[in-house]
């Protein structure tokens, strides 16, 4: 006879932090890292130049397009897409080995990553970041000072669509300026949530 008082050990949660282009994905990421948080963060293979606070496979894999393709020929990524002008794309291998190793996996991803993401394994946790106004969103951008003129148009118009597909998501978090620490808190909080769970989330990729 099973002991009913037997604590159940959680499955690893495969979670998805997305949301449009100057949100915060990357600082929201590299805070809870530097909070130790027990996770594994899934590093991106692109083809775009990397920025200069940029680290080659710590921030993203930075392969030339040859690479890429031969990645995709590979069958190598769960999924790839075209993120303005450039490749972008998830190693299956990293996944599935920090799964196996009962971590919970983070990835970072555009919204369209994050659907293709769910599709692919329907217990994923997605969430999406999202900012105060798109008015904020539009000077953080700016601040960058990386965009032209029409790559700021575009993501602009891409991050209009983005917040049309917000029902795709499990859970929300405005990030507002100068407040890191009470997003990265609530992300915290709904991944505690989420591993006391009567029904656990399971994830079979």
């Amino acid at each position: 006879m099973s002991n009913t008082f037997e604590l159940r050990k959680p499955h690893p949660l495969l979670i998805v932090i997305s949301g449009p282009s100057g949100v915060g994905k990357d600082s929201i990421v590299q805070r809870m890292i530097e909070r130790s948080f027990p996770f594994h963060f899934v590093v991106t293979a692109t083809t775009r130049e990397r920025r200069e606070n940029e680290t080659h496979g710590k921030d993203y894999w930075f392969v030339s397009k040859d690479e890429f393709a031969r990645m995709i020929e590979e069958d190598e990524l769960i999924e790839y897409a075209i993120v303005y002008g450039d490749y972008k794309g998830i190693p299956k291998a990293q996944v599935r080995e920090a799964l196996a190793s009962g971590k919970d996996v983070v990835m970072r991803l555009d919204v369209q990553g994050a659907e293709t993401v769910r599709k692919l394994a329907a217990e994923a946790l997605l969430i999406f970041i999202t900012c105060e106004s798109e008015d904020e969103l539009e000077n953080r951008l700016r601040k960058r000072k990386s965009e032209t003129a029409d790559s700021l148009s575009l993501r602009i118009a891409t991050a209009r669509k983005e917040f049309q597909r917000i029902e795709a998501f499990d859970y929300v978090i405005v990030n507002p300026d100068f407040h890191l620490d009470d997003t990265v808190g609530k992300v915290h909080a709904i991944i505690s949530a989420e591993h006391l769970r009567v029904q656990h989330r399971k994830v079979t990729l």
